[in-house]
């Protein structure tokens, strides 16, 4: 019996190139990647969201807010989420917003009649308008 034996050039499966496991590099890669997925998705970062509840807050209590107001809002959102602020109060002439800066998401709205008798908690960071 005859056995035929081939003979290729043998490679490695895997490269010989170093890789960098350090936690900032991966930081790092993790940002790029939410970056281009947000620009993927065609939200920036910073456009507010507003939760069906908030929706649903302001249609009941009649709250209006502007263009323009809301230009202003991301702007300061932005601005205490640069300073470390993840949840905020957002208090306006006619009413006041719940904001989660770390989402980008007004989570409720009340007027400000209501929100004066009203105590809230677990929020870090406070916008006067």
């Amino acid at each position: 019996m005859k056995t035929n034996f081939h003979h290729y050039a043998v490679t490695p499966l895997i490269a010989n190139k170093k890789v960098n496991h350090s936690a900032a590099a991966y930081k790092a890669n993790e940002t790029k990647f939410a970056e281009t997925f947000r620009q993927t998705l065609g939200q920036s970062d910073q456009s507010l969201s507003i939760s069906r509840h908030a929706q649903m807050r302001m249609q009941q209590r009649d709250i209006h807010i502007d263009s323009e107001t809301w230009r202003s809002i991301e702007q300061k959102v932005n601005q205490a989420k640069g300073m470390g602020v993840k949840d905020s109060l957002v208090l306006l002439d006619e009413a006041a917003l719940i904001v989660s800066a770390k989402n980008n998401v007004v989570v409720t709205a009340m007027s400000r009649e209501e929100a004066s008798a009203q105590i809230f908690t677990n929020i870090n960071g406070t916008i006067i308008m």
